[in-house]
Parts: C-alpha cells; sequence; structure tokens
C-alpha cells in the first residue's frame, strides 16, 4: 500500500475573485472552514482586484492584471507548490458558490483514495433555492438525470476536486484561454495521460442559476478557444470533423447576426493566433473517449 493509500489525503482549494462578491465568498469560506475532517486549506487569488476581508488562516493573492480564469487558477495551483505537490487534492469553487454539505471534502478524500486513477471529479452545481441542477451543469450528452453519478469525459471549472499528481503529468490550465474550453483542455490531456474523471452527484455546490453570458466577447473566445483546443489536442484527421460539427451546430442554433459575427471572427482568430504547445492525444484515448459516449467529434 502506498503511502498515499495509508494516510488521510490533504485537501486545499482555490478561489478566484474579482472583489465584487464579498458577502457570498465570505459564506464559500465558511462552508469550507465547516467541513469534515481535516483542515481545508484555502487560497484565494484576487484576479486584478483586491481580496475583500477573508476569514484568518485564509491565504491570499493579490494579481495586479485579470490573467484569466485559467491564469487566476494557476496562480492558485502553484501557491501550493510548483503543480499543487504540497497537497494531493485542490478544489476549485466558484466565489459565489457554496457548500451545503459538511462531508464533501471527507468524500472527496474517500473518492481519490479508493481509485489510484481517478484524477478529477466535478461536483453536481444546485441552485440553492430550488435545487435543480441546468442541464449544461451535467458534464455528459446524457444529462437528463443530473443525480446519476458516472464516469465522463470533461468536468465543471468552478465546482471540481484534482489529485494534483494531474497537474505534474499532464500540465496545469491553459492560461492562453483566458475564459472558456480550458476544462476541456486539461480533461482531454488527463485522460491521455490515463487519468478517470467521475461526475458525482452527492458532491454538491449550491450556485444561483444563472445563464451564461452572450455578449460579443463571450461568443469570440468560445469560438477561438473551440479552434485551439482542436488544434492543440486532436490527431490531424479528427481537426475538421470535430469543428466542422461545431460551426453546423452554431449555424443551427440561429445566432443573432451581432453574435454570429463575433463566433466566426473568433473562429478565424482561432486557426490565425499561437494555440499554446501541440499535444495531440492517442488514438487510444480517440476510442476511450467513444466508448464513454464522448467522441471528440461532437
Amino acid at each position: 500500500m502506498s503511502t498515499e493509500q495509508r494516510r488521510p489525503l490533504k485537501v486545499g482549494a482555490v478561489v478566484i475573485t474579482m472583489g465584487n462578491r464579498p458577502a457570498e465568498l465570505r459564506a464559500l469560506l465558511d462552508s469550507v472552514a465547516g467541513q469534515d475532517g481535516d483542515r481545508v486549506e484555502v487560497v484565494v487569488v484576487g484576479n486584478g482586484s483586491p481580496v475583500p476581508d477573508v476569514p484568518d488562516g485564509v491565504r491570499t493573492i493579490e494579481l495586479p492584471e485579470n490573467l484569466g480564469i485559467p491564469g487566476g487558477r494557476n496562480v492558485g495551483i502553484e501557491a501550493f507548490g510548483p503543480c499543487g505537490a504540497d497537497v494531493d487534492i485542490l478544489m476549485f469553487l466558484d466565489d459565489d458558490g457554496r457548500l451545503p454539505r459538511t462531508d464533501t471534502a471527507e468524500l472527496c478524500r474517500a473518492a481519490f483514495a479508493a481509485d489510484p486513477r481517478l484524477g478529477i471529479v466535478s461536483f453536481r452545481i444546485a441552485d440553492p433555492d430550488t435545487g435543480e441542477t441546468q442541464r449544461r451543469h451535467v458534464p455528459r450528452l446524457r444529462a437528463a438525470d443530473p443525480m446519476r453519478s458516472s464516469r465522463v469525459t470533461t468536468f465543471l471549472g468552478g465546482a471540481n476536486a484534482v489529485r494534483t499528481r494531474v497537474f505534474a503529468e499532464a500540465g496545469t490550465l491553459p492560461g492562453e484561454f483566458f475564459y472558456a474550453h480550458e476544462e476541456t483542455d486539461l480533461a482531454w490531456r488527463a485522460l491521455d495521460a490515463g487519468w478517470l474523471i467521475d461526475y458525482r452527484a452527492d458532491m454538491v455546490l449550491h450556485h444561483p442559476t444563472t445563464a451564461p453570458s452572450r455578449h460579443a466577447v463571450y461568443h469570440r473566445m468560445v469560438a477561438r478557444n473551440r479552434v485551439w483546443l482542436a488544434r492543440r489536442n486532436l490527431p490531424v484527421p479528427l481537426i475538421p470533423v470535430y469543428l466542422g460539427v461545431w460551426l453546423l451546430l452554431t449555424l443551427a442554433r440561429r445566432p443573432s447576426g451581432p453574435a454570429l459575427r463575433a463566433w466566426l471572427g473568433g473562429f478565424k482568430e482561432g486557426w490565425t493566433t499561437p494555440c499554446g504547445p501541440r499535444r495531440p492525444m492517442k488514438w487510444r484515448t480517440v476510442w476511450r473517449l467513444t466508448r464513454l459516449g464522448r467522441p471528440p467529434v461532437i
């Protein structure tokens, strides 16, 4: 039995904030402090903004500029040592979320201890008033039953836990993305390195129901990063198939004129700008994704 399996796994948490939700941030930090078992060490990263008052014992880092979601989270990872090595598991939590149960950290410890190849766990996001989980918050194609846990191929960025060895083997989040698809990029690299990803309905983050932003920057980044995702990770024959499917799906959704122009501009930008290092996944990883119900052409 390994040392990691004999001792309780150390859990840390990374929260990024723009400093504009102090009450929600405090509620989240209180819910983390109330977790059963060993203390969860927390780092709050002010992403280009001051960090509001936080409880004693919570570490803070204030960045002079907004590095985007993946960039800010990467700073939080490195606050726990290279690739987060000072802890075994890192939870990533939205600053306006809250852990309603006190056993979430213990459930994480148990899940990762029981399966040495489990690399990432995606939590269930539920509205605090209605208990409803939006379909888009279930990281699989068959999302009708959010109460069903399953093995998946991606995860939710602001409600998850990652074994820090994943970062050492597969790398951290792609800072170039700034916003959108950074979780899928890491998920594909983790799967290619042999790790597994689970969606767990019993690990819950309360978060108010919101609609994703639909401004021009949103559409541009979603399209640009989709192209970058393919260019960085897919075998060459699958790149045009994957992006062709997404182009057709986007057109089928009949976006408004301004949204479509922003999307097409981002799509073009994805082809003409640097996307970071290319590490195409193995064909056996393509097959694994397909067997899990999400071939990398959809």
